[in-house]
């Protein structure tokens, strides 16, 4: 199965596809701004509204070859789920393919996927025993929506391994890549930007924590939410993300061109 947003007509598609094209022109200049992105190298996308049942499922992802800073909503590309580019101008990288099209193939609820490599989740995923340690209130509602991949040897240079990854991201949302870096997923761009948001801050203090020395605290599991529903039905994560488009827009950025 195939993810899927709401179909709609051909003027509210259109309409719906450029909000959703600000979002995550904005997306890619705050993960710039954080220092998320390696070089050109990685990649977010999101599945686009459909205007009737039986259209092909398309994504727009970024284009090979630019860094986050430079992306705006229109030179955004649109694909298809055996990658081939439907609209825009640019390349679609392989590994972004194998990456992304494969989890929207196989996780419906995968709308919005991120693809980043954020210092202090990235460093979880080079740690010989990585673990979201309970030690923040934050890990209260994290823990249960994170899988660690133990068993990656190699990048995702074919669909096998974009399989091998979509089917173990199952139905969490947030997937630490041994030796690489981190996916996080969700139904829509703000949610799946605050999600990571969340977790690279709350990663960020376990490091630190962890750099004194000194053990962490645990807290009890009887606090655990054990929530697995939508990232904003508990979070403000759209107001989160229209908070930086204020933000971009006072400073005059052009992502939403």
């Amino acid at each position: 199965m195939s993810a899927i947003v709401h179909t709609l007509t051909n003027s509210e598609a259109e309409a719906e596809e450029w909000r959703q094209r600000c979002d995550m022109a904005a997306v890619f200049r705050i993960c710039a701004r954080l220092g998320w992105n390696e070089q050109i190298g990685n990649h977010n996308s999101l599945m686009l509204p459909r205007v009737r049942p039986d259209d092909a499922p398309l994504f727009m992802i970024n284009p090979r070859g630019y860094r986050f800073e430079e992306l705006t909503a229109s030179g955004l590309i649109v694909c298809d789920l055996d990658g081939h580019v439907i609209r825009g101008k640019g390349e679609l990288r392989k590994v972004a393919f194998h990456i992304h099209a494969r989890i929207h193939l196989h996780n419906p609820g995968a709308a919005c996927v991120l693809h980043v490599h954020p210092q202090y989740l990235t460093a979880l995923a080079m740690l010989q025993n990585p673990e979201f340690a309970l030690a923040h209130f934050n890990n209260l509602v994290l823990n249960d929506r994170v899988v660690i991949d133990n068993g990656a040897e190699r990048g995702a240079h074919d669909n096998d391994e974009g399989d091998r990854l979509a089917h173990l991201l199952g139905d969490k949302t947030i997937m630490v890549m041994g030796a690489h870096g981190v996916s996080v997923v969700g139904r829509n761009v703000a949610d799946a930007f605050d999600e990571l948001y969340c977790a690279e801050r709350t990663m960020m203090y376990q490091m630190t924590a962890m750099s004194t020395g000194q053990p962490l605290r645990r807290l009890p599991e009887k606090s655990r939410y054990h929530y697995m529903g939508p990232w904003g039905e508990r979070a403000d994560a759209r107001m989160h993300l229209d908070a930086w488009r204020r933000i971009l827009d006072k400073e005059g950025s052009d992502y939403a061109t």
